[in-house]
């Protein structure tokens, strides 16, 4: 019987190595339709076609008028000419067989001579449909525009179709969001997992939100916006755990499960009042959505607090289940599905007891799935597209290199999950491509593993990771963006070597943990990034013990390949800025981390290179060369200056990057200042400090301005005490 599942998975992605019909032709849409019927030939597209909308859909025209014109700078006519476009929409053109919800998402879209139709089922099949047209037409030449003869009928494999906007560690602009809802509206994404966390403004308790969050009216706004799209914002609130953006604040704290700000008591009846609450004020911000996300993700210590029931993991299993029910029954009174992360510390024997219509976020155990089938339940497919990774997600290549990294890279893993994942053993409904914020990566780094989502939650198993993103650079950067697969490589490479070739230190700064999934109290110590600086010289002689060269050898050998294709990647990225025809933003943010990744090589280089010129003044000291060994010394100095003083600098650039697109972090609003408190169990790099300055902080960590300053301090006495000018430095760097 296992040979017999082996061959038939070996079989199966087998088949899914050929390119798709569309492709073959040079054609592309994102995701790849369902079925289609190529016929021989290509018809031209230009200014001369008319558009004729009969849909009553204003979205679905207005959107191929904008888009035809950004994308392909045709303007089409309203009304005359032989050449048309009709959109229209007439229930049962395309028959799916599926449920009324998958089957009002379906759309025909013929080409044929001086006539393209799209007709939808419903106005989501006919929107949908115009997302394939607008993407269809190949560039020929100068101001030549081809889509080929053909017939597509299109629908989605899953109805769900979740990405996942995490707010941990950052607040996108308005009109950012509104970009975003566009992206997404063209991979035909249907759902947001609008993770909020402290960036709105929850009225019950205003204490939650941060300075300058989201307002009730913003967030509507987004809703509304997504809507006309066809998108359901859904907010997603952790709770009882992953909770300390509420128990940090001193009105809550008495809240705190076992005294961590990490997870509430859920003994305590307040703690329901509490997170009900915030579920009452996003579910009155987020009108016309139907579902809401409960989380209960890594509810390590349900009942930890021991007041309701001994805690034990029987009892631990029924306070989870318990709020589930509570939180389920609350939610349903106001309309809307519920959606839980179903996983550890509920028990198997205890799945029984779930509501059968709470969506089940992840299967936490292969052991569940019989038991939620009894019940009916639905499951979604979930799969991570961004997690441990620093400054760049692991798109393409493995992730061997990073941290605890799998091997594969993550757009392989999500097209097999995907593909063949043990939802299919359920009745899955949906897929959720999580990006979560714990590392503080910039959402423009995210859009490649979001749109892999959408295209395989959307038709699973069909279009190879490679030809996805091929297809994805020419839609999301425009036909003339070549050699884009290559920026990210560099891309991904130099931010695995960057995350690589930094020492791992117990925290200054994160005092002991709480504990983990494996109990309270274990694994309670911190880690930082961080390098130490050259050896000091001592008086009299300059004496110093050689550490970097032999401590580093491999980081070392790290940036002597690395710098080099910084360079190439930098002069890439600047190539590129100037050739794509949309979202450049997007690679400035690019070229702002990748100036930031090479300013690390340089930075190890000027270690060894200050740790050599210090060696170099000790023999000329033993010398009785004094000019030189001050000239070393200098050297030594200047090397790190220089590096300290473009890190800063270069730090400053990519702040300003981000900030076009997000809110300053952790900023104060109208004289309200961020309350920072770092989460005691969950170590997320990004929650080091409350500005963006934990991407600085490894380096900053290094003590290099008492580094320069000592040093500067040795040089003078030493100069002094054998009469030797000293030339190339100012004054030392005095502290605040």
């Amino acid at each position: 019987m296992r040979s017999v599942i082996l061959l038939v998975l070996t079989s199966c992605l087998a088949a899914a190595q050929t390119v798709t019909p569309l492709w073959s032709r040079g054609y592309s849409i994102i995701p790849a339709p369902r079925t289609v019927q190529l016929q021989t030939g290509d018809v031209l597209l230009d200014s001369t076609w008319s558009l004729a909308d009969q849909s009553s859909s204003p979205i679905a025209a207005r959107s191929l008028i904008k888009d035809f014109e950004d994308f392909h700078g045709i303007t089409l006519r309203r009304s005359g000419g032989a050449k048309v476009i009709q959109l229209a929409i007439a229930p049962g053109t395309v028959h799916t067989g599926a449920g009324p919800d998958l089957d009002a998402q379906a759309y025909r879209l013929r080409v044929d001579g001086n006539r393209i139709e799209v007709i939808g089922n419903a106005a989501a099949g006919l929107f949908y449909g115009v997302q394939s047209l607008i993407q269809l037409p190949r560039r020929v030449g100068v101001g030549r525009l081809l889509v080929p003869k053909v017939t597509i009928e299109d629908w989605p494999r899953l109805q769900l179709r979740f990405l996942h906007w995490d707010t941990k560690h950052h607040q996108n602009r308005m009109e950012t969001l509104k970009r975003y809802l566009d992206w997404s509206a063209r991979f035909k994404v249907n759902m947001i997992g609008f993770e909020l966390e402290d960036k709105f403004q929850y009225p019950s308790n205003p204490e939650i939100g941060a300075p300058g969050a989201y307002t009730p009216a913003e967030l509507q706004e987004l809703v509304n916006y997504g809507l006309e799209r066809h998108i359901q914002i859904v907010p997603v609130i952790q709770a009882p755990a992953h909770l300390a953006y509420v128990l940090k604040h001193p009105k809550f704290a008495d809240l705190r499960a076992d005294g961590s700000n990490y997870q509430s008591a859920l003994c305590d009846p307040r703690t329901y009042d509490l997170i009900f609450s915030m579920y009452d004020d996003v579910i009155r911000a987020t009108k016309g959505v139907k579902y809401l996300f409960a989380s209960t993700d890594e509810v390590y210590y349900a009942g930890i607090e021991g007041t309701c029931r001994p805690y034990n993991d029987e009892n631990r299993s029924l306070a989870w289940l318990e709020f589930v029910k509570r939180a389920r029954d609350h939610v349903a009174r106001q309309g809307r599905r519920m959606l839980v992360w179903d996983e550890y510390p509920l028990l198997t024997k205890h799945v029984e007891q779930l509501p059968p219509d709470v969506i089940a976020g992840v299967i936490g155990e292969p052991e569940y799935l019989p038991i939620e089938n009894r019940l009916g339940m639905n499951q979604l497919a979930y799969v991570s597209m961004q997690g441990s990774e620093l400054l760049f997600p692991d798109n393409l290549i493995n992730g061997a290199r990073r941290p605890g990294g799998s091997g594969r890279s993550r757009l392989a893993t999500a097209f097999d999950s995907i593909a063949h994942g043990r939802h299919w053993q359920g009745k899955p409904i949906g897929a959720f491509g999580a990006a979560w914020d714990d590392s503080g990566l910039h959402d423009e780094t995210f859009w490649l593993g979001w749109s892999a989502v959408a295209q395989w939650a959307w038709n699973p198993g069909t279009v190879t990771p490679a030809q996805h993103t091929a297809e994805f650079m020419r839609l999301y950067y425009g036909p003339d963006a070549t050699e884009m697969i290559s920026i990210y490589r560099a891309m991904e490479q130099q931010a695995r070597s960057w995350q690589i070739t930094w020492e791992s230190i117990v925290s200054r700064v994160r005092g002991p943990g709480y504990g983990n999934s494996y109990g309270k109290g274990v694994g309670t110590e911190r880690d930082d990034l961080t390098l130490s600086p050259p050896p000091l010289p001592r008086l009299p002689d300059l004496a110093i013990t050689p550490s970097i060269a032999g401590k580093y050898t491999r980081f070392l050998q790290e940036a002597r390949t690395r710098g080099p294709e910084n360079d190439q990647l930098l002069l890439a990225l600047n190539d590129r800025i100037g050739r794509v025809d949309r979202n450049q933003y997007n690679l400035e943010v690019f070229l702002a981390l990748a100036e930031f990744m090479g300013h690390h090589w340089r930075l190890l280089d000027a270690l060894a290179g200050a740790e050599q010129a210090l060696i170099e003044a000790h023999s000329a000291a033993g010398g009785n060369k004094a000019e030189k060994a001050v000239d070393r010394l200098v050297a030594a100095y200047s090397a790190i200056d220089r590096q300290q003083k473009e890190g800063e600098q270069i730090f400053a650039n990519l702040t300003a990057v981000f900030e076009k697109s997000r809110y300053p972090k952790g900023r104060s609003v109208a004289g309200r200042k961020f309350v920072h408190v770092l989460d005691d169990v969950k170590d997320h790099f990004a929650d080091r400090t409350a500005d963006l300055s934990y991407m600085m902080m490894p380096e900053r960590e290094i003590g290099l301005d008492q580094w320069l300053k000592t040093l500067y301090g040795t040089i003078q006495q030493y100069a002094r005490e054998h009469n030797v000018p000293v030339r190339g430095i100012g004054p030392a760097r005095l502290e605040e």
